[in-house]
């Protein structure tokens, strides 16, 4: 008979990646033209949040695969004279470039688009993420590296803004001390206030 003490318990890792694997799988099957219909709606409930008189700049990041597309807010706020970024993975870590919409991109690595290398680093005070899985808490899970963790912390006081379909919640999200907590997270279907 096996003590409870000598049962080997998933580590987090084990069981972020398996909830990282069922929401994308969510997600990729999402249809396609519902996808379209609700970026939209992403997009007028971000806008809608009460930070857009911060002078910026704003990060977001360029969608890949089946991700919510930031780039109609990105579009509207940069209408609204906000400076602009994207993230990139310079020497293992996340760094902010200055862009603007209709300015060149480049392949940054896991099969992202970023900031040509000229442009310019800033450090945004605002950030759009993106989410593999979330909670109402405010935590999310991300592709595994940890990159926004770290580059939210490096950053200080910033508000971050998770933007995701509804089909991605989950019930809680196994967090760590390293894991950073969002402000906000929007859906097309609601906003909620984590932070």
């Amino acid at each position: 008979m096996t003590s409870m003490a000598s049962e080997t318990l998933p580590q987090p890792s084990a069981v972020k990646a398996a909830l990282r694997a069922s929401a994308l799988a969510r997600r990729d099957a999402l249809e396609i033209d519902d996808r379209l219909e609700w970026d939209p709606d992403i997009a007028e409930r971000t806008l809608a949040l009460p930070l857009w008189n911060a002078d910026g700049p704003v990060s977001a990041y360029w969608p890949m695969r089946s991700e919510a597309d930031p780039r109609p807010i990105l579009e509207e706020l940069h209408r609204r004279g906000l400076p602009l970024c994207l993230p990139a993975i310079v020497a293992g870590r996340m760094i902010f470039r200055r862009w603007a919409p209709y300015e060149p991109i480049v392949p940054g690595g896991f099969g992202t688009l970023v900031p040509s290398p000229q442009q310019p680093e800033i450090a945004p005070r605002i950030l759009i993420v993106p989410l593999a899985a979330f909670d109402r808490r405010g935590y999310r899970i991300g592709y595994g590296r940890g990159y926004y963790d770290r580059a939210l912390a490096e950053l200080g006081p910033t508000v971050s803004i998770g933007i995701a379909y509804a089909a991605q919640e989950i019930e809680a999200v196994p967090d760590q001390p390293h894991d950073r907590r969002l402000d906000w997270i929007v859906t097309e279907r609601e906003t909620i206030r984590c932070g």
